[in-house]
This record gives structure tokens, sequence and C-alpha cells, in this order.
């Protein structure tokens, strides 16, 4: 005997695993000059506007942009860079995540996810698709890390749904620019 799946909870299972199957992708690669924005933020509760021109200008900068702030993989990869912060700052690196959620949201966000450690963003569709992580159909952004140079280039772009990797592999991006950094001045 087989059990028929409601019409409804069928298509959703069938839209839930596409999600999950679609190969995210950072269309900005390194050498690309990064798209400057000023938008609204929020870091320890408190809202304030960022800039990642006047961020830029006091060092690298680790801008990672996650599909919803309270999500399962995006609570993992904020509680994950909120530990690394530390390490990121003492190589000259400001962590920033960004969303399409309100700033409401990511008040609350920045304090019980992202730990009071570093700011988080409110992502506007421009921003969005100016640095091209747009997730499928929706106003949401795809999970993508970029590290950004002084100069405002790209040094490293990575594209995955999966949480998993993005600061390991933002931490090494940082500390390569860091060590290349120190040499040059």
């Amino acid at each position: 005997m087989r059990l028929a799946l409601p019409r409804r909870l069928t298509a959703s299972l069938i839209s839930a695993s596409f999600f999950v199957a679609m190969p995210a992708t950072a269309a900005l690669a390194p050498g690309a000059l990064a798209p400057d924005f000023t938008t609204k933020a929020a870091m320890a509760g408190k809202a304030f506007q960022f800039s990642l021109g006047k961020t830029l200008k006091k060092g690298a900068v680790v801008l990672y942009f996650y599909p919803a702030a309270f999500t399962p993989g995006c609570t993992v990869e904020a509680n994950q860079f909120a530990e690394a912060t530390g390490d990121f700052k003492k190589m000259g690196a400001t962590v920033v995540g960004v969303s399409a959620d309100t700033i409401e949201t990511l008040q609350k966000f920045s304090t019980t996810e992202c730990k009071s450690k570093f700011a988080v963003a409110v992502g506007t569709s421009t921003m969005i698709a100016s640095y091209d992580v747009k997730l499928n159909q929706s106003a949401r952004s795809n999970r993508t890390s970029f590290v950004i140079a002084p100069n405002g280039k790209i040094i490293y772009a990575y594209s995955s749904l999966d949480a998993r990797g993005h600061v390991d592999n933002a931490m090494k991006a940082v500390r390569d620019w860091h060590i290349s950094h120190k040499k040059k001045g």
C-alpha cells in the first residue's frame, strides 16, 4: 500500500530539495573592485550607518552574505564568525555579515548569534545585485564570503550554501593577505 502525500507537502519537499541542491556561485572574482555601499547595520543591538569605504580605510574586510538571520546554517555561521572575530582583528580585518533582513531583526541577531562581536548589515536589492549574490528568484542573498583588501579589490571569494568552510577559508585568505602585507610594509 502506497501512502500519498498531500499535493502541498509534495511541492514543499521538491522545492526544499531544489533549494539545497542549487550551487551558489560568486560572480565577483578575486581582482574585481568591490562595489562600495553604505547601509543600515547593527552591532551589539545598536543600529548605525555602515560604510564599506570607511571601513576599508582601517584594513581588510571580510564581507559575508548569508540568506536569513536565525536560520540553522546562518546561525552556525554567525557563531563561527563571532568566535573567530578576535583572530581576524589581530590581522587587521573587520568582519561584516550582510543579509536582506530588517534592521530590527539584525539588531537581535547581532547580540544573540553574533555575540556582539561584529556588525551585521542590511543587504539591499542593489547591493545583492552588485555583488551578484542573489539567491534564486528571492530577494535574499546566497551564502558567499569575500575578503576585500584596503584598496577595494576582492582578494578572495567563496560561495556555498553549506556554512562549513566559510570562516576557515576566509581566515586563510586574510592570513595570506596579512603576511604579504607585512612583507611589503
